[in-house]
């Protein structure tokens, strides 16, 4: 009798919200919770808990609907042999709604993956908390944004919005590390379309308001956009290929191919000789790391900086690059708090750091200085300088006043810091310099034209080359563009048993 019973709730659990609504799912372009879980661990590995857990609810005649598993599906398993825990709502039982129960599952492997050092992935398809629970559901929602922010910095969390995610529910992947969202058919928001209509009189629909576009490309929220469930999965453990399972691991080294000393010549010719002429960043990046392997994190977003992981020599990186091809790089707000966040993710993982830099400055304007570039600027100031990890920079053209400073220079412990010999290192561009320097004299000039050339290649020989840094320190090496790969690794090599502390303390001030 009770092996029948087992059975029995077995094969409800199974089924979730029934036949129809599995259907619907697939209708919408949306594999099952269970579906997704197959696909995100190893095959035969997955593990379930809870299986069996039914909601407590008396009322609004909830108790005729007790479905086995309560609208999520968690577990423990193996992604690429490395233990995982996870856990997927299912939109087909209660439109995923979350209960008291159902935010007890996810606690537990919560719990689960912080005492095992294990990863924690978040599969989200949820239509918010379960009104019938009232603030049963709510505290629920309170439970695991707890948990979130102590398993900060010390196991990696990847969410993936799957679906609708709206009001409290946003704030869960809001804290974690990754967050994943699937074009057409997920959304995020506090307050909804008819909300905003309400309030503001303002018409938008929930993919303009919330989309994967949206908040990949304009508010920042997301770090990857992807086609469908399957790529969204698929891109999960592709990313915890470069993570260590927890924070006191290093992350997980891989055999290359890619010679340690190759060298690219196209790299001589790629930075131009004129310093107000663009590049593309990511061409030199994919030219210098393993393989020409590249994930771009926050790819559409504040494009005018670069950040992602990548291999050298075998071995995970996390790579900062100024984007000379946009806003000629310059740091604005937005960019400063994308690298700040991936800076102390880095950090946090013992994922060494390698910058990148070609910085003009930080980007003038009323409408920076109102909206807090200074405050912004600060936090990333603050996230290189906090950093314990080897930190290697390579100037490859501008670094200019503060944003030099900002970009893992040498005064905020950096192991390593090279420059390329076309490097212009100072406190302004050259024909910036000469205007302030040289004004009277241009202006008394019968040909000032001519003048201000030649005082620009003057101050540009004598002040902004790199044998300045280099004869004080400031610079270890100057490099030539085909050498970087061989350079990083064998600095990376070097750093192997670095140890670095800040001061004992419970935590900083960063300026948020």
């Amino acid at each position: 009798m009770m092996n029948d019973r087992l059975d029995e709730l077995e094969r409800l659990a199974e089924l979730g919200g029934g036949e129809e609504r599995l259907r619907k799912q697939h209708e919408a372009g949306k594999l099952t919770a269970r579906e997704r879980m197959d696909l995100l661990f190893d095959t035969g590995t997955f593990e379930e808990l809870d299986k069996f857990v039914t909601h407590r609810s008396r009322d609004f005649g909830m108790e005729k609907e007790m479905v086995p598993g309560d609208g999520v599906v968690s577990g423990h398993g193996r992604i690429d042999g490395r233990p995982a825990y996870a856990f997927a709502q299912d939109f087909t039982v209660f439109g995923g709604s979350l209960s008291e129960t159902n935010a007890a599952k996810i606690v537990k492997v919560m719990d689960l993956a912080v005492r095992m050092g294990a990863p924690i992935i978040g599969l989200n398809d949820s239509g918010g908390a379960r009104i019938q629970e009232g603030v049963m559901s709510l505290g629920g929602y309170a439970d695991i944004f707890l948990r979130n922010t102590l398993a900060s910095g010390v196991v990696p969390q990847i969410s993936a919005i799957m679906g609708p995610c709206a009001g409290g529910a946003v704030y869960s992947p809001a804290i974690t590390d990754f967050n994943i969202m699937v074009e057409g058919t997920s959304y995020m928001f506090v307050t909804g379309p008819d909300v905003i209509k309400t309030v503001t009189h303002e018409d938008v629909t929930k993919e303009e308001l919330g989309g994967a576009l949206a908040h990949n490309a304009k508010s920042g929220v997301a770090h990857f956009a992807v086609a469908d469930d399957r790529e969204c999965i698929q891109l999960i453990r592709e990313l915890l290929g470069y993570l260590p399972s927890n924070n006191l691991d290093d992350p997980p080294q891989r055999s290359t191919t890619d010679p340690i000393d190759r060298e690219d010549d196209a790299l001589d010719r790629l930075v131009p000789a004129q310093p107000n002429q663009p590049y593309d960043m990511h061409d030199l990046i994919r030219a210098v790391v393993d393989d020409g392997g590249f994930l771009e994190v926050q790819r559409l977003y504040a494009q005018n900086i670069i950040v992602g992981f990548a291999r050298l020599g075998g071995r995970p990186v996390g790579v900062v690059a100024n984007q000379p091809a946009v806003l000629a790089g310059c740091l604005d707000i937005d960019a400063s708090v994308k690298a700040a966040r991936f800076v102390r993710f880095c950090d946090a993982f013992n994922i060494p750091l390698i910058t990148f830099e070609d910085v003009p400055g930080f980007l003038p304007g009323v409408e920076q200085e109102h909206g807090g570039i200074i405050r912004a600027g600060a936090k990333l100031l603050y996230a290189y300088a906090e950093a314990t990890v080897p930190k290697i920079t390579v100037i490859t053209r501008k670094a200019y006043g503060g944003a030099y400073c900002v970009m893992a220079s040498k005064h905020i412990r950096t192991d390593f810091n090279y420059a390329y010999p076309m490097a212009e290192i100072a406190v302004m561009g050259s024909e910036g310099a000469v205007n302030v320097l040289y004004r009277r004299e241009l202006q008394a000039s019968a040909d000032p034209v001519a003048l201000r050339a030649k005082l620009v290649g003057e101050f540009r020989e004598k002040f902004a080359n790199p044998l300045i840094a280099a004869s004080v320190g400031f610079i270890d090496e100057i490099i030539q563009p085909r050498q970087t790969r061989t350079k990083l690794i064998a600095a990376l090599a070097s750093c192997e048993n670095k140890r670095d502390r800040n001061p004992a303390r419970k935590h900083g001030n960063i300026p948020l």
